[in-house]
């Protein structure tokens, strides 16, 4: 597996506060990346670092050998590096299948005038945005509800319409943020199955979550952040044997980091 995302020395400060302090990692093309952590471990901070909702104090991010840290999150999204934001970038009035073709507006090839007047440009595109977003939601289970408003999915739809929203962008690799919350454990194990299939239509994912029981099950390897700064990176067999990590969730129950 290749490198397509690199974390060279990333820190930022908030004041007086390093909520992120030198973290360096490689996501390989392919692979299923989590990064876990206690509360405040800086996770969160370092996904919107990746996506450029934050600008770094210090060190840089590349995708394919390209420094995209000094861009806008669009561009950033235009590249092909496309963060999920939960329930944030859903239409609740649209339809599921609305709410999908909405989102590859990144892709599209007409502008403005041609959809205002209806060109054959804006239609072409329409109809190749139609396309792909019934196969995304059959990739996601999502198609038998595809007329269905958005307002009226349960939780574990919702999120799986979230990640559909960001397949629509065509990204090379994925951000989700805590994919299995709120979920109890057989809509997580659906979840599961279902981000390991988005993997393997060729998307590679990055995610932070903190059903460690999930993590465990569908990560290739693990980053573990505390206070800001990482302190481990493995397998999950690694990960579990790794007494940095055991230290870091002291008075957590063992089973929730999958011991």
């Amino acid at each position: 597996m290749g490198s397509l995302l690199e974390i060279q020395q990333l820190s930022k400060r908030f004041g007086g506060l390093l909520a992120v302090n030198n973290v360096s990692f490689v996501v390989h093309a392919g692979e299923i990346l989590s990064v876990i952590g206690p509360n405040g471990a800086g996770k969160s901070t370092l996904f919107k670092l990746i996506s450029s909702f934050l600008r770094p104090s210090e060190g840089q991010v590349l995708f394919q050998g390209e420094r995209i840290s000094h861009l806008a999150p669009h561009l950033v999204a235009r590249k092909g590096v496309v963060r999920t934001f939960q329930e944030t970038t859903i239409f609740k009035t649209m339809t599921v299948r609305d709410n999908v073709i909405v989102a590859h507006h990144l892709r599209s090839k007409a502008n403005l005038l041609d959809y205002v007047t209806g060109s054959s440009r804006a239609k072409q595109d329409l109809n190749e945005f139609a396309d792909s977003a019934d196969t995304i939601l059959k990739l996601l289970n999502l198609y038998e509800s595809r007329n269905e408003l958005a307002s009226n999915l349960p939780h574990g739809y919702l999120r799986a319409l979230g990640i559909a929203i960001g397949l629509a962008t065509g990204p090379a690799i994925i951000l989700l943020d805590e994919p299995f919350a709120g979920m109890n454990h057989e809509e997580t194990m659906r979840a599961v199955e279902m981000v390991r299939r988005v993997r393997d239509r060729g998307v590679t994912i990055l995610l932070v979550e903190h059903d460690m029981h999930a993590v465990m099950k569908i990560s290739d390897r693990i980053v573990v952040l505390n206070f800001g700064e990482q302190i481990a990176e493995g397998t999950p067999e690694q990960i579990r044997q790794n007494e940095k990590v055991i230290e870091a969730y002291l008075g957590v129950e063992d089973e929730s980091i999958g011991m």
